[in-house]
């Protein structure tokens, strides 16, 4: 039976492939695992980001491309992952993360006052 971090990795691994931007914000600092590098792994890719140890906390978009087709005879080109990672540490200033809507249009979403909207709303500041 796969655990649920690998059924999430593969929906998300599923995502990327149908060209759908993907966000993910792990704030979990009472563990050491990393979702993105389970999900690079899975994917057979790596980011020198990460590092040796990769961060426990951290925020990352995802988008996966292909390329064009080739217009004469040429090899196929393998597709993309593009991925903007930013680790994260407690007391320090949440990331901006792009988002994705289309291929050529993304918006900024800033987490930080994200974070402080939610915690107005929900009265938990």
């Amino acid at each position: 039976m796969a655990s649920s971090r690998e059924v999430f990795v593969g929906k998300v691994v599923s995502l990327l492939q149908h060209g759908v931007s993907v966000s993910l914000v792990d704030l979990v600092s009472t563990r050491q695992a990393n979702l993105y590098a389970e999900l690079l792994a899975t994917l057979g890719r790596s980011d020198p980001k990460l590092g040796e140890t990769p961060p426990a906390m951290y925020a990352v978009t995802l988008r996966g491309r292909k390329y064009p087709p080739p217009k004469r005879k040429q090899r196929a080109r393998p597709a993309v992952l593009d991925a903007w990672f930013y680790p994260m540490t407690l007391g320090q200033p949440l990331p901006t993360l792009p988002i994705w809507l289309a291929v050529d249009h993304h918006v900024m979403w800033p987490l930080g006052t994200s974070y402080e909207e939610a915690c107005r709303v929900l009265s938990i500041a």
